[in-house]
């Protein structure tokens, strides 16, 4: 839910009290259950080294409602979740931690270059650049991907919808291909599902109206959504 980074940012703001403080700790790598000593590392990390000095299992026992206690540790539950949230400016904040957390794993810099701008737009409420950018960036990193670990047979699947296509061996090779055929062709060398492709499909179409001027108006709730497919479909997966 949230990354190391985020929590740096909010837990040293005065007006988030102690037990909330503890409560964004947990919000780290959230779906892992943590025990107190787990917690406290986290804490300390995430630049709050009081927490050592905190009877942390005391303070969560009293949140009721926000968190329970599983045989391996704590965890947030959903009002916990919502209640982070809060604290943090709602789905601008969860989401951009998430893309922020993405960025260590991509070792393009040109592809990292986008997420980052995706991410300062999305956090500015940039939402038009925010839905292209965030596109693109997701579009480099499956370039890579196939050039990487699917060139021989993505040709060979491009060659049979297209008689006349060149093999591609490079990015700019790549850029050839309108990006609705490269994601069919994607699907057909098997370097996606038909599910995802479907997914980006749609994403596609979203990055297409908000890359031209028109009518179309654009909130938190729809860009965070199109930002977390992304994450989800390709960020973390390749």
């Amino acid at each position: 839910m949230l990354s190391n980074e985020s929590v740096k940012q909010h837990i040293s703001n005065p007006d988030i009290n102690q037990k909330d403080k503890v409560l964004l700790c947990l919000a780290v790598d959230v779906s892992t259950p943590k025990p107190v000593k787990n917690l406290t590392q986290i804490g300390i990390l995430c630049g709050y080294p009081a927490i050592k000095k905190l009877n942390v299992s005391s303070i969560l026992s009293r949140q009721k409602g926000l968190v329970i206690r599983s045989p391996d540790g704590w965890e947030l539950t959903a009002k916990g979740k919502v209640h982070v949230k809060s604290l943090i400016g709602g789905p601008v904040a969860v989401l951009s931690s998430s893309l922020r957390g993405s960025l260590a794993s991509i070792t393009n810099c040109e592809t990292k270059a986008f997420v980052e701008e995706a991410v300062q737009c999305f956090e500015t409420h940039l939402y038009r650049a925010a839905v292209v950018l965030s596109w693109v960036g997701a579009v480099s990193v499956l370039y890579n991907h196939v050039l990487t670990n699917h060139k021989q047979d993505f040709n060979s699947a491009a060659a049979k919808k297209n008689p006349k296509w060149k093999a591609a061996n490079t990015t700019d090779d790549l850029t050839r291909m309108k990006e609705a055929d490269f994601l069919e062709v994607c699907e057909s060398a098997s370097v996606i599902g038909k599910s995802v492709k479907q997914e980006l499909q749609t994403a596609l179409t979203f990055r297409n109206g908000c890359g031209h001027p028109n009518s179309l108006k654009l909130g938190e709730h729809r860009v965070s959504a199109h930002i977390e497919s992304l994450i989800l479909n390709v960020y973390s997966q390749f």
